[in-house]
């Protein structure tokens, strides 16, 4: 097999074809060979290779395989299915159901519903999720298995930027590569954690018994969603937070809302923290933090670690690759093309948002670009949607008023409360609000915000709205069932609409 060499132009499917003939003792040409007939020889194994099977890999492969590149995946990890599937987004949201079901049945007098006593099996709570989670992972397993790329098991690391060796012992070229690694558990601030000993999001998916006090160091997404998951089923829960407010990524009044709930619902909550200590004491685990200018000790059962994670770069010796990072994240362009332009990456590992469906949209381009050099797609932010979990719900897409500020992106804002509108009235989910952001000129929807009762579902008809550029005057005036949550966006698209006037 001919190999092209490394001096070759990157980024393209490198073949060459190759006239087959048969010569007569004459010399002359066989007669079943007298038209041209030509064999496809690769001078790599594959048009393209994907590091990591998880939710942008098999997006990227999909894509790929589906463009007609000869492709590959190769996936290491102990698990097949990726974070999503195994330690992120489902089985957390199958635990937070589980926690919605039981606040509702505890105040189930509120409707005129009696119960004498609400109790809970914890193991068999954390059981159904570990069916549900099994069975979310055998699809992907056999989505990989029988998708139409070859799928091999092991670790990789890049040999040169066209080549990687496998834990197996195999190696593979390949004119192309796709990096879906996704991420780990960070690393603690603090060796005296370590010491101390501390469950991460991950280990705290295998407990099948709930600790009795806890202690969650972090205020983003994933701890605010264990912490109220926990404290739902009797867990004394304390969250120590570092930024002024948990959530430190969205807007303020939507951090204070949850953290309002929070308190409320008899969880301590601590912000604008500075750990400075943890340490054993008897069956306990303490830490030191300082607050207000005083350091406070607080010890519990239990201590999980949130402070966010780290791209899983570390073992594919990407420097042999001449790929640039930035504290071991992979950095790409909007085609989502690393420093050498034949080498993409998607997901967790590249960042920036840890989010399934912005890996999922990575992958998908990253494949596209490969497939399609002259019709080169670019990711783009302007959509971007999260959803927190907790209760209430927390749903945003595009721009806030915090991230408008530190822009300078000129913009108007308008809410409306959930405790003034009929629906949520009705369902007694009078917690939160909705938010919208409109350009002050135009009124073209520039961001929104719903915090309150199905929020994460109530957000996509801003993303719908988002997606086809709608003003605040065209959403007021489109029709809505009554009574439902989803009218309550009319009224600040009503008031935003009086604000700006006319549309010239």
């Amino acid at each position: 097999m001919t190999r092209v060499p490394p001096s070759a132009p990157p980024g393209i499917t490198f073949t060459r074809y190759v006239l087959r003939f048969t010569l007569h003792t004459h010399k002359s040409f066989d007669a079943r060979c007298s038209c041209s007939i030509f064999s496809r020889v690769n001078a790599f194994d594959f048009d393209v290779a994907i590091i990591g099977g998880g939710s942008g890999g098999y997006a990227a492969a999909r894509t790929a395989a589906g463009a007609g590149l000869n492709t590959a995946v190769i996936e290491g990890g102990k698990e097949v299915g990726g974070l999503c599937i195994l330690r992120g987004c489902m089985p957390t949201k199958a635990l937070l159901y589980a926690a919605d079901v039981i606040h509702l049945a505890r105040h189930a007098d509120t409707w005129g519903i009696r119960q004498s006593e609400i109790s809970f099996d914890f193991a068999q709570v954390m059981a159904r999720k570990n069916t549900m989670i099994k069975g979310f992972a055998d699809d992907r397993v056999q989505q990989l298995i029988s998708g139409k790329f070859k799928f091999t098991r092991a670790l990789a690391h890049f040999v040169d930027s066209h080549t990687v060796a496998l834990s197996n012992g195999e190696t593979i070229t390949a004119a192309n590569f796709i990096i879906s690694t996704g991420s780990v558990v960070s690393q603690p601030p603090l060796p005296q954690l370590k010491q101390t000993g501390y469950l991460t999001s991950d280990e705290a998916l295998t407990l099948m018994a709930r600790p009795k006090s806890l202690i969650v160091l972090g205020g983003g997404a994933v701890a605010v969603e264990f912490a109220q998951f926990f404290a739902r089923f009797d867990t004394k829960v304390t969250v120590v937070q570092r930024s002024e407010h948990i959530l430190r990524d969205f807007d303020t009044d939507a951090a204070a809302e949850l953290e309002k709930v929070f308190r409320r619902d008899g969880m301590s909550v601590f912000t604008g923290t500075k750990l400075v200590d943890a340490r054993r004491e008897g069956d306990l685990k303490a830490v030191l933090f300082e607050h207000e200018g005083k350091t406070i000790r607080m010890a519990a059962e239990e201590i999980l670690f949130a402070l966010g994670r780290t791209p899983d770069t570390a073992g594919l010796h990407l420097e042999k690759a001449g790929l640039t990072t930035e504290n071991r994240r992979i950095v790409t362009n909007p085609q989502m093309q690393t420093s050498a332009p034949h080498i993409y990456a998607a997901g967790d590992c590249t960042g920036p948002h840890e989010i399934v469906h912005i890996a999922i949209q990575q992958g998908e381009i990253a494949a596209h670009n490969i497939a399609h050099p002259g019709q080169a797609r670019r990711i783009d932010y302007r959509l971007l949607s999260r959803v927190v979990f907790t209760d209430p719900q927390i749903g945003t897409v595009g721009l806030t008023e915090k991230e408008a500020k530190a822009r300078n992106i000129p913009c108007l804002a308008a809410s409306y409360p959930f405790n003034d509108h009929g629906k949520s009235l009705i369902m007694d989910a009078k917690d939160g609000f909705v938010k919208l952001l409109a350009d002050p000129k135009t009124g073209e929807i520039l961001g929104g915000c719903c915090v309150g009762p199905m929020g994460g579902e109530l957000i996509h008809e801003i993303i719908a709205a988002m997606a086809k550029r709608m003003s605040v005057h065209e959403l007021a005036a489109m029709p809505h069932y009554h009574p439902t949550l989803a009218e309550i966006w009319t009224y600040p698209a009503e008031e935003l609409a009086e604000k700006i006037g006319s549309r010239t």
